[in-house]
């Protein structure tokens, strides 16, 4: 992926945003378990950065995803994680699907003001039965007349205090499950939407999170994005941005966490000298930083294949994978290196340490990302084996 003067301007413009909107307010929006979405998200829509990628007749810039793994990048300049995520379920979650497949009034009335910040959004696939299996999800759409109504529930849902609308992954038909699903974009301010209570969560801590419930919820049918019973391709190929967007996300937040590392152990005497006069930690910190770099060269090659129209779900999901155990092991090393002040709120290395857990887990586990890859290389065991 080559970087043009626009790449890095733009890179420049959302870190200078971040230092000044999002950093100073870090703290204060951890401690409350949650931030203004719809005031920080407005600011980010006037300046065109909730739609870099999305189509120009709706707002957005219309730029090719590069200048998306860009945004994702800069993001993590910022000094938590749950934030970025928030913003990236805004960006590379909830509305890649409604963007490509959604009607034009859809789009005019969801995407439109989701890309100028007047709308937040939130994506509904992972339910208390069903989170990185999404064949087993029990939401259903029933059609009535012109309407569909909805019953079930979703969990671990980002932005769901705050979200005015949900892109819903629910079961309309009977079938195949790659053949039985649906999305459908909901209001959350329609009768028989239910939002739980803020989960309190070991990381990610300003980003809220939710449990939503529906019950009886009618929608129109013109709320269905792209065709019925699509709905499982559509959040496959959503999966691959949000997948590329969490590679991306983290690599400079890791190589912060690295140098902060290198001026700590630096500084810190024991023993006759620093810490980094020590060989081994010299290495450890030289190994972390060529894994992240490593790691930018998968996102990126998956980014500009993606641009070309190429299934990516192979390079995206070794990105997923290779992220989460990444930002594990990047945080544990750094952390160790820090001793007793590791161990302390105070320390940015410790607030890593505890979003960066998440990765692994959310958006598709490692053992899916593992399930996939061995799918798609040609390593599952052929039925005379299996028996």
């Amino acid at each position: 992926m080559e970087f043009s003067s626009e790449h890095i301007e733009l890179g420049r413009s959302i870190e200078r945003f971040i230092a000044s909107e999002i950093n100073p307010y870090v703290d204060q929006w951890e401690q409350a378990g949650i931030f203004p979405a719809h005031e920080l998200y407005k600011k980010m829509g006037d300046l065109g950065f909730l739609g870099i990628h999305k189509p120009v007749e709706y707002g957005g810039m219309g730029l090719d995803y590069s200048y998306g793994i860009v945004m994702a990048e800069a993001l993590g300049t910022a000094d938590c994680m749950g934030v970025p995520l928030s913003i990236g379920c805004q960006t590379d979650m909830a509305t890649p699907a409604l963007a490509r497949y959604g009607s034009d009034a859809l789009r005019r009335e969801y995407l439109a003001p989701s890309i100028a910040g007047d709308l937040v959004g939130a994506i509904g696939v992972s339910e208390p039965g069903a989170g990185s299996d999404v064949n087993a999800i029990k939401t259903t759409a029933r059609s009535d007349g012109d309407d569909y109504i909805i019953d079930g529930q979703k969990m671990w849902i980002t932005n769901a205090t705050q979200a005015d609308w949900v892109c819903l992954l629910c079961n309309t038909a009977d079938g195949p499950s790659y053949r039985d699903k649906s999305l459908i974009v909901v209001p959350l301010n329609t009768p028989g939407v239910t939002r739980g209570e803020r989960l309190d969560k070991l990381g990610m801590r300003s980003s809220d999170t939710a449990p939503l419930f529906f019950e009886d919820v009618r929608v129109p049918r013109s709320n269905l994005i792209g065709e019925e019973n699509q709905g499982f391709i559509y959040q496959m190929q959503q999966f691959q941005e949000e997948r590329m967007w969490a590679g991306a996300a983290s690599l400079k937040l890791m190589e912060r966490s690295i140098a902060d590392a290198v001026e700590y152990t630096g500084q810190r005497e024991a023993f006759g000298g620093t810490i980094l006069d020590n060989q081994y930690v010299q290495f450890r910190l030289a190994e972390l930083q060529t894994e992240v770099e490593l790691l930018r060269s998968i996102v990126y090659r998956a980014c500009d294949l993606y641009i070309t129209g190429e299934d990516v779900t192979t390079l995206a999901s070794m990105a997923k994978l290779k992220v989460g155990r990444l930002q594990r092991e990047v945080a544990d090393a750094c952390l160790q290196f820090y001793g007793g002040m590791g161990f302390m709120n105070e320390t940015p290395i410790s607030r890593f340490y505890r979003d960066g857990r998440l990765c692994s887990i959310g958006g598709g586990a490692d053992e899916i990302m593992l399930k996939i890859l061995t799918k798609n290389l040609g390593m599952t065991p052929s039925p005379k084996r299996r028996g």
